[in-house]
C-alpha cells in the first residue's frame, strides 16, 4: 500500500506469484497490526468484505484469494497442482512478496490447513492466532465430513463425486451459510449468490473437486499442528458457531488441550460465524489484539 492510499478504503489488487495473478483485498495503515484473513470453502476474500470495513480503522487487513478461488488465476488441474500444501506454498510466497511479518493469521475452513502448514514451517512469521471453524482435532469432525470420508472408504466413485457436486451447488453452498444459524434473515443471499455465481465460472468446478479429494490429506497432519501449538503457544482468539455440521462446537474447545490459555467463544451460529455475528466477532478481535500486540 503506497503513501497515496486512502486508509479508509479497501483496495483490489493483483500480485504475480510465480506466474499466476493473486487476487487481495488491503485495507488500513500498514504501520499497523497485520492480520491475514484466510478464506474457506466454497468462498473467497468476499467472506471477510464486512470484517475488513469494521476493523480497518485499527489494523494492516489483507485477504488473498487462492488460486482457483474468486478472483485470482484458475490454471487447469492439469497446469498446477490443486493440493493444500501446494496453496500453503503459493500463500507463503505471498506473505514474502508483500514483506508482512508479526502477522495474526484468521484462518476459516480451508484458511486452517493452509495457515497451520504456514505456522508450522515459519513458526516465526507469526504472532497471533483467530480461529473460526477451522478444524485441528479430530473432535472437530462433523457428520458432513464423517459422510465424505465413509463414502471415500467404500470407493464408490459415483456416490463421491454425487456428494461432491451437491457442495458445489447452489443448494449445497447456501446450505453451508444457512444451517445452524440462529437467525437466517441477517444472513446477506449476497454472500451465497457470490459463491455461487464464482463457482459456475470456466474451470472452477473441476478444481474444487480435486481439492476436495484432496482433503483427507489434512487429518494426519492434525498431530504436527496441535505440537507446533504445544510448543509456541500462539496467543489464540478462538470464535465458532456451535451447531456447524462440518466443523461443530467440539473442534473449538479442543484447542483448550494444546493451548489452555486461549479464548474460546462459542456462538449459536453455524459455519460462516462472520455472517451472522461479525460485528460481535470484530469487538472480540480488538479486545483480543489489544491484550496481545507484541
Amino acid at each position: 500500500m503506497n503513501g497515496a492510499d486512502n486508509q479508509n478504503y479497501t483496495y483490489y489488487r493483483t500480485i504475480k506469484i510465480d506466474d499466476l495473478e493473486i487476487f487481495y483485498r488491503e485495507a488500513g495503515d500498514t504501520a499497523k497490526p497485520v492480520i491475514l484473513l484466510l478464506h474457506g470453502f466454497p468462498s473467497s476474500s468476499h467472506m471477510f468484505r464486512n470484517l475488513i470495513d469494521w476493523l480497518a480503522s485499527d489494523y494492516h487487513l489483507i485477504a488473498p484469494d487462492y488460486p482457483g478461488f474468486g478472483y485470482s488465476a484458475c490454471r487447469t488441474p492439469e497446469n498446477f497442482e490443486y493440493t493444500f500444501d501446494n496453496l500453503a506454498k503459493v500463500i507463503e510466497k505471498f506473505i514474502d512478496k508483500l514483506n508482512l511479518s508479526k502477522i495474526t493469521l484468521y484462518m476459516q475452513d480451508y484458511g486452517g490447513p493452509i495457515g497451520f502448514r504456514i505456522a508450522k514451517q515459519r513458526p516465526e512469521l507469526i504472532n497471533n492466532l483467530i480461529i473460526q471453524n477451522a478444524n485441528a482435532f479430530l473432535e472437530g469432525i462433523g457428520p458432513d465430513v464423517k459422510k465424505m470420508g465413509d463414502l471415500q472408504a467404500t470407493g464408490d466413485q459415483e456416490a463421491i463425486d454425487g456428494a461432491i457436486s451437491y457442495m458445489m451447488s447452489f443448494d449445497g453452498i447456501r446450505d453451508q451459510y444457512i444451517f445452524g444459524a440462529k437467525n437466517t434473515d441477517v444472513i446477506s443471499p449476497d454472500s451465497y449468490n457470490m459463491d455461487n455465481y464464482l463457482m459456475k465460472q470456466p474451470g472452477r468446478a473441476d478444481v474444487q473437486k480435486v481439492l476436495l479429494k484432496n482433503y483427507a490429506t489434512n487429518f494426519p497432519k492434525y498431530p504436527e499442528w496441535q505440537q507446533y501449538l504445544r510448543e509456541y503457544q500462539p496467543p489464540a482468539l478462538i470464535t465458532w458457531g456451535k451447531n456447524d455440521k462440518i466443523f461443530p462446537g467440539a473442534g473449538a474447545s479442543a484447542y483448550l488441550q494444546a493451548l489452555p490459555g486461549a479464548e474460546v467463544h462459542l456462538f449459536d451460529g453455524g459455519h460462516f460465524l462472520i455472517e451472522e455475528y461479525g460485528k460481535e466477532i470484530a469487538t472480540l478481535i480488538r479486545t483480543f489484539m489489544q491484550k496481545n500486540i507484541r
